[in-house]
């Protein structure tokens, strides 16, 4: 006998439990009884629809916690948060009128006369009728340029020399009940031009903190707007202002000001408190919030916020458009001229700020800081105070209560607001979930789960184990042609069955031509 062949005999594919051995072993609520060696249909009929049913509400309810997942929902946790001390945040502020026309050279005039709306296109002065009689005076002379010869240009020497000087517009300050001066605050331009920061962090300043809200806590500064020094207005154009006041933005030391569009207005004549809450705010990043999570893309600035996108933005807008860039704007790309100004700069970002919502998209950081304001005014000064603040600063009353105003800034209270947004179903949840409806519809669990995939795995390795051995007993036989042992022959009993079809395939057996088959022969 062939030593291959027998290895092929002894070959054993151990057959696996039945099913209904396996259903009454298996933690699988309801399966026994769909499997059962019982014989009463019916009994088995409804088992069968009643797994059936419970199998299928199961799967609508895991679909729609499914579906429910990846809508990625989120919710909004708020909080408020005690603390001893808080950093107090920059305050920017900037006079609404850009220019001083007391500053205001016959070299800046016939630069800049045109875009200032106080000259036309002949350097010649507008609308003479509305002037006053002491500002045509000084303006006619300025504007007198017959043997003048020019000299050259540049508008951040321009906006720096003719903006409003801190030193004069401030005219008391005070910091948690400590006097302040003009030193304490940084200049920064803007598109309102010469703008001044109070407690900015820069140069390696620190950071000042209050230790407790309320007035008296925080600055309060008095301000003189100068309405005297305003350009007058004989025309409309970007650089020229209808109000009278100061802008005034509250924002953390990391994110530059974006005043013209974020700013809120403090009118002379009041004294205006303004009480602010610190507001710490956390985005989820996609797909459960749109908050941007990597990090700011920019030569400019080194933190990303969403006026730092902006400004970055809006000056290579200008750069690309333009080929220079306002005085407020960073990089080293050349200043705009006055003409650059009104013919390109100007018209570009006005349509880039009100009209094109599509190119300055700023996505919202995950983490950032803001301030709500609460405001409130009082007249100044009153009748009673008129006189003496007219007496000691040597103005007029009506001079006092055209210019003068007070800005109070403090905390309401020494905490700040938590608003955090977080993931409202996660995976562990939709796992639960499943779990738990798995349980309460078919009583099962994970390890049922493992149990019916062992189950399979066995049956399958079972009929995968048979078609092997078939196929090998195939192949030896091929190989073996009709060499069979006088076992084989005797287990076959040949002569007992002669008439009855051979049990081995016809091709496989000698046919002789006198004599018959094999089977005859051996007979």
């Amino acid at each position: 006998m062939d030593i291959k062949a027998e290895s092929d005999d002894n070959l054993e594919c151990p057959r696996p439990a039945p099913i209904e051995v396996f259903a009454s072993r298996s933690t699988l609520h309801g399966i026994s009884h769909v499997f059962s060696y019982e014989r009463q249909c019916v009994k088995r009929c409804l088992w069968v629809l009643f797994f059936m049913g419970s199998f299928t509400f199961l799967v609508v309810v895991c679909v729609d916690r499914i579906k429910f997942y990846f809508q990625y929902p989120h919710v909004t946790k708020l909080d408020e948060v005690t603390a001893p001390l808080m950093a107090f945040p920059a305050i920017t502020f900037c006079n609404l009128n850009s220019f001083r026309f007391g500053r205001v050279t016959r070299n800046d005039l016939y630069h800049a006369g045109e875009l200032l709306a106080l000259l036309n296109g002949r350097y010649e002065i507008r609308d003479t009728h509305m002037v006053e009689e002491s500002v045509l005076t000084t303006l006619k002379d300025k504007a007198d340029f017959s043997s003048f010869k020019p000299r050259p240009f540049n508008m951040r020497e321009f906006y720096d020399r003719t903006g409003h000087d801190i030193k004069e517009m401030l005219l008391s300050c005070y910091f948690r009940g400590s006097e302040c001066s003009a030193e304490d605050f940084t200049v920064i331009f803007t598109r309102y031009g010469k703008c001044y920061t109070f407690n900015s962090g820069q140069d390696g300043r620190p950071l000042l903190i209050t230790t407790k809200g309320g007035m008296g806590n925080g600055l309060e500064i008095m301000l003189d707007i100068q309405q005297d020094e305003y350009l007058p207005v004989w025309g409309e154009t970007d650089e020229t202002t209808f109000e009278a006041g100061i802008k005034v933005q509250i924002h953390t030391q990391d994110e530059p000001p974006f005043i013209d569009q974020l700013g809120f207005g403090v009118a002379p004549g009041f004294q205006t408190f303004v009480s602010c809450q610190e507001q710490r705010l956390t985005y989820l990043p996609p797909p459960w919030g749109d908050c941007k999570a990597t990090p700011i893309d920019s030569d400019f600035f080194n933190t990303y916020s969403i006026t730092a996108c902006r400004i970055d933005c809006e000056t290579r807008y200008l750069v690309e458009n333009c080929n220079c860039r306002m005085v407020h704007m960073p990089g080293d790309a050349p200043y705009c001229t006055p003409e650059q100004y009104k013919e390109c700069a100007d018209p570009a970002l006005d349509f880039l700020v009100e009209r094109d919502n599509d190119y300055c998209v700023c996505e919202t950081p995950c983490n950032m800081t803001r301030y709500g304001k609460e405001l409130s005014f009082v007249r100044i000064p009153s009748k009673a105070s008129a006189k003496y603040l007219a007496k000691k600063y040597n103005k007029t009353e009506q001079y006092i209560s055209d210019n003068i105003m007070v800005l109070d800034i403090f905390f309401e209270a020494l905490n700040y607001e938590t608003i955090e947004q977080k993931k409202a179903y996660e995976l562990a949840g939709l796992l639960g979930d499943i779990g738990g409806q798995m349980g309460l519809f078919i009583g099962a669990s994970i390890l049922t789960i493992l149990e019916l995939f062992d189950y399979l795995y066995e049956v399958i390795k079972f009929k995968l184990c048979r078609c092997a051995k078939k196929k090998h007993q195939r192949s030896n036989n091929n190989e073996r042609g009709a060499v069979l042992s006088l076992d084989d022959v005797k287990r076959h009993a040949p002569c007992d069955n002669l008439r009855t079809p051979s049990t081995y395939p016809a091709n496989m057996l000698p046919h002789h031509p006198g004599q018959g088959n094999f089977e005859d022969f051996t007979c």
